[in-house]
Parts: structure tokens; sequence; C-alpha cells
């Protein structure tokens, strides 16, 4: 059994390697998947609980990433991040464990993968800005994910509620031939972005769909939940309709809130992630084609990127 700390996963999981991979598994079947959540009750937002999310591709590998939510640490103590993890992967054929990685580590590099893949299959191949939205732990990660599939990109900017948070980011970050800064309004960029991303936790939309150029790729990671929506009813007017998959985003408020008011249709999705790699679905149509590609995460995800991760530490053990 294989133990993988944060700092290896980081640096084992690359991210043209790791959306490639996603790529080629989005190629074959849906793995089984599921979530569980215990929590402390009357608080299930609020309250400290735990999340299991279980996966299995047959005959490949089972696993579970298992999440803790203690909302109070960072204020209790900062040392300890509210949400803490586990990724436990056991053989898919003998039963056997296989690998136990850092949870918090492998969640940021699927999800910023994930969204790369959307952006590889749908941005164009020409895009040199980029415009994102939040400031927290995943943005330097989406920042570097997507420039890796888009090396055309020359710009990033970053907005964030708190502007501080935005700074330290951006003067954190290093691309070479990139410029990357904050910006205090996100309306005044906006236009000039090739490529928006969102990872926020807001419930009053951000991304403004009147104000997106022609040819525009929007990638949305937050609004998980039905009440949380981070772009507006003109994005979803004036854009092409994406997701990783078709299922898991209908609790998304980006996506149900528009279904909820007739703007869209579950049918107006054109294709997911699974479509788009195997060839069955058609993505972005013309230069000037808004398309917008909802990132609603899932176990099955977590199960690619640890399936990933056992690949090249077994490959690196092995010389």
């Amino acid at each position: 059994m294989r133990l993988v700390d944060g700092h290896d996963v980081h640096r084992l999981l690359d991210y043209p390697s790791l959306v490639a991979a996603l790529r080629k598994a989005h190629r074959g079947a849906m793995p089984d998947a599921g979530e569980l959540y215990m929590g402390e009750p009357g608080a299930p937002d609020g309250g400290r609980g735990l999340i299991m999310l279980p996966a299995w591709s047959r005959e490949e590998m089972l696993g579970a990433k298992l999440v803790s939510i203690f909302p109070g640490n960072p204020q209790a103590t900062p040392s300890h991040p509210a949400n803490q993890g586990l990724y436990v992967a056991f053989d898919g054929v003998t039963g056997a464990p296989a690998l136990i990685a850092d949870g918090t580590a492998l969640t940021l590099r699927k999800t910023a993968a994930d969204s790369a893949l959307g952006v590889d299959l749908l941005a164009r191949p020409d895009a040199a800005t980029l415009l994102v939205f939040g400031a927290g732990a995943l943005a330097p990660h989406v920042v570097e994910a997507i420039v890796s599939v888009r090396p055309a990109i020359r710009h990033v900017w970053i907005w964030n509620r708190t502007a501080d948070k935005a700074r330290q980011v951006a003067a954190g970050m290093r691309m070479d031939g990139v410029r990357i800064e904050a910006v205090d309004d996100p309306d005044a960029v906006l236009p000039l972005a090739d490529i928006v991303s969102s990872a926020t936790m807001a419930t009053t939309p951000l991304v403004k769909g009147a104000l997106l150029k022609e040819g525009c790729h929007v990638d949305l990671i937050g609004g998980w939940r039905p009440d949380m929506r981070e772009s507006d009813d003109d994005v979803i007017r004036r854009a092409t309709l994406f997701a990783d998959t078709r299922d898991l985003c209908r609790d998304c408020g980006d996506f149900l809130q528009p279904v909820e008011k007739g703007l869209m249709t579950w049918a107006s999705i054109r294709a997911d992630l699974f479509d788009l790699c195997r060839g069955s679905g058609e993505g972005r149509r013309s230069a000037d084609e808004i398309t917008l590609f909802k990132n609603a995460g899932g176990a099955h995800l977590d199960l690619f990127t640890a399936q990933e991760l056992l690949r090249r530490v077994r490959s690196e053990t092995e010389y």
C-alpha cells in the first residue's frame, strides 16, 4: 500500500499529465459513484460533519474520499482548515488496499484539472486572457491548470471580495511570459477576457453575460448548492451549455435556478465530458460562440485522479 502526502500529490500530478489522464478516463464508462453525509443534527450547512464520496471502476480501482467539515477551525484553530480529508483506494479486482493520499491536495488537483479539460475541449485555441473570480486555495491551481492547456495566455486577472487576498495570490504566482495581477473591478476587465473562471461561494451572480466578449469560455466551479450562483441569466441566454456530467450538475444553482425560471431545460446541455471525450457530442461550433462549462465535480473524478496518482507512484518507484 502506498502512502502519498500532499507535497507528493502536487508533485506527481502535473496538470498536462492529469488532464490527459482525465480525457482518457472519460472515454470509458462512468464508474459507480455515490455520496454519504453524516453531520450534526439541524445544521447541515454550518455544523461539523463527515462526507464520504465512494466510487468504483470495476476491475480497476475502488476508492472513497473522506472529508471532515469543521467550520469553526479557521477561527478557533487557524492551523487546521475547515475541510480536511484523505483518499483511500483499493484494488478493483482483489480488494487489497492500494493507496492512501492527502485528500485536500487530490481535490485541488482534480478540480482544477476538470476545468482545464473543459477549457481544452471548448475554449478558443488562441485564448490569451484569463479572469479568475475567487482567491481561495483553488485559485492558483485553476490558473496553472488552464494555462497548461492554453499556453497562449499572457494576462491573468484575479478578483476577490477581499481585495487583499486577490493581491496576495497574484503576488505569489510566477509564470514565465504571463502577467498576473489583482483587479478591484472585475466588470472593467470582463469584456477583455477570453476565459472566465469562477471558484466562489457566491449566491448573487458575479459573471455578467452582457459583458462577455464573443468567443469567451466561461468556467463555473463554485455554485454547488441550489442557492449558490456565479453567473446571471444573460450568461445562460448567450452561452452554449456544457457540464462535466449531466446528472451531477442538477443540484447546482447556476443551472437549477435557470431551469426553474424556464430559461433553459436539462436538454439544453449540449454535451458533457463523456460525450466530448468519446466524440459522441459536439463542442464549440464557431470562434464567436460563447461556451459555458459547469464543473460539478463528483466521486468519479476523485477516482480517476487517484488512479493516475497510483500509476505515477508505481512508475516512479520502478526506477
